[in-house]
C-alpha cells in the first residue's frame, strides 16, 4: 500500500474501525499466520459498462483500495494492542495480507508481498499455489459458459486473458448475471452445496452477535447493495427498453463517462446492455426478485425491518423475499405484515 494509506483516519477512529470491520466479518479469533483480504474487479478493453463488472458496494469501482487499508490498519501494531484491550487478541505472528480477484480472469493478486514478514515466506509460497489451482478449477467451471468448454485447462487460461485484453469482446464475463439470493448464515450450512454461482454469502452465526448489531449492519448494507444489484438485472431482462441499455454493438459514448446512446439518436440508456444478459442464443439471468435467507431468530429480524424504512418497503412492498432458517434447518418464509409461515424446506 502507499506509505500513508491509513494517514486518514484519525488515530482515534482506528481501533474503533478496525474492531467494527473485524466483528462484522465474524472474524475475531482464533487467527490464521496469513490472514488475505479480497477485494474483487475485472478487467476489459473499450467497455464503457466496465464498472458494471467491477464491485457493486464500491460504487463501481475495484476492492483493492479497500483491501489494502484494512490489511495496513490490521498490521498497525498500535491498531492491534487497541483490538487486544477490547477482547481480539491478534498474534504477533499473523500478518494481513490485501488481494484483488480478477473476476474476468479469475487470477488473484497478491499486494505488498515484499513487506509480508519473512517467518511468513512459506505460506506465502503455498498460499499462491492453491491461488493457482483455484483459477483453474474456477475457469474450467465457467469455460462452457464463455463458449471454451472443448479446450484444455492452458488454452482456457490462454483465450480468457485475451479475451480480457479484446477491444472487440463484447462477453468478457458474466458478472453477476443470475443472482438469485442473499444468505447470512454459517458456511457449514452452504459449505458442499452447488449453489451455482447465484448467491452472495455472509459467513454469519447470530449466538456471537450482541444486541444484533452485525445482523442489522447486514441487512442494511450489503443486503441493500444486494437487492440493487438483482434489480438492475431483473429490469434490464424484463424490460430492456425502459430499464436496459439495449445492444452494446451499436452504443456511442456520450461526454466521456456521461452515459451512453443507442446509435446515433434518442435519450440517454440506463441499465445493463443485451450483451450482459443473453450470449445470443438464450437468456443468461432468470429475472427473480432477491430471497433472502437469515439465519437468526424471528423477533430480531422483525425489529430490524420496522426500525428502518427502506427495509420495510423492500420487504412489504415484495420487492425482495424474507426467510428464516432456524436452528434445525428449516426455512420459514416471512409473508406480509410479518407474519412467519410454516417450515417448506430444509437448508443443511
Amino acid at each position: 500500500c502507499s506509505q500513508h494509506g491509513t494517514e486518514g483516519i484519525p488515530e482515534s477512529e482506528r481501533v474503533n474501525n478496525a474492531e467494527r470491520i473485524l466483528r462484522a466479518m465474524g472474524l475475531t479469533g482464533p487467527f490464521a499466520r496469513l490472514v488475505v483480504l479480497v477485494g474483487h474487479g475485472s478487467s476489459s478493453v473499450n467497455n464503457p459498462h466496465a464498472t458494471s463488472l467491477d464491485c457493486g458496494a464500491c460504487a463501481g469501482q475495484t476492492g483493492e483500495a479497500s483491501a489494502r487499508v484494512v490489511a495496513e490498519l490490521l498490521n498497525d501494531r498500535s491498531v492491534r494492542m487497541g483490538l487486544a484491550s477490547r477482547g481480539i487478541k491478534v498474534p504477533d505472528d499473523t500478518w494481513f495480507l490485501g488481494a484483488l480477484h480478477d473476476t474476468t480472469t479469475d487470477t488473484v493478486r497478491l499486494f505488498d508481498k515484499q513487506i509480508v514478514p519473512d517467518h511468513l515466506s512459506t505460506d506465502l509460497i503455498q498460499l499462491e499455489q492453491w491461488l493457482d489451482q483455484a483459477g483453474d478449477l474456477t475457469r474450467m467451471q465457467r469455460a462452457p459458459l464463455i463458449g471454451l468448454g472443448a479446450l484444455t485447462d492452458r488454452d482456457i487460461a490462454r483465450r480468457v486473458h485475451a479475451r480480457s485484453r479484446d477491444w472487440s469482446q463484447v462477453r468478457p464475463e458474466w458478472a453477476l448475471a443470475n443472482n438469485a439470493a442473499f444468505i447470512a448464515a454459517p458456511r457449514s450450512r452452504t459449505r458442499g452445496a452447488n449453489l451455482g454461482g447465484r448467491a452472495f454469502l455472509h459467513d454469519y452465526v447470530w449466538k456471537t452477535d450482541a444486541d444484533f448489531k452485525v445482523l442489522e449492519l447486514i441487512m442494511t448494507a450489503p443486503m441493500v447493495v444486494a437487492n440493487w444489484i438483482n434489480m438492475q438485472y431483473y429490469g434490464s431482462v424484463v424490460d430492456n427498453l425502459h430499464f436496459g441499455s439495449g445492444n452494446k454493438v451499436l452504443h456511442n459514448v456520450v461526454g466521456g463517462a456521461i452515459g451512453v446512446l443507442e446509435g446515433n439518436g434518442g435519450d440517454l440508456r440506463v441499465g445493463l446492455p443485451l450483451q450482459s444478459l443473453h450470449d445470443g442464443a438464450r437468456w443468461m439471468h432468470e429475472p427473480l426478485r432477491l430471497s433472502v435467507f437469515l439465519e437468526a431468530p424471528a423477533e430480531a429480524i422483525d425489529d430490524i425491518i420496522a426500525r428502518h424504512d427502506l427495509i420495510r418497503q423492500l420487504v412489504d412492498n415484495g420487492w425482495l423475499h424474507v426467510f428464516r432458517i432456524d436452528d434445525t434447518g428449516d426455512v420459514i418464509r416471512r409473508a406480509s405484515r410479518g407474519i412467519w409461515l410454516a417450515p417448506t424446506t430444509r437448508m443443511d
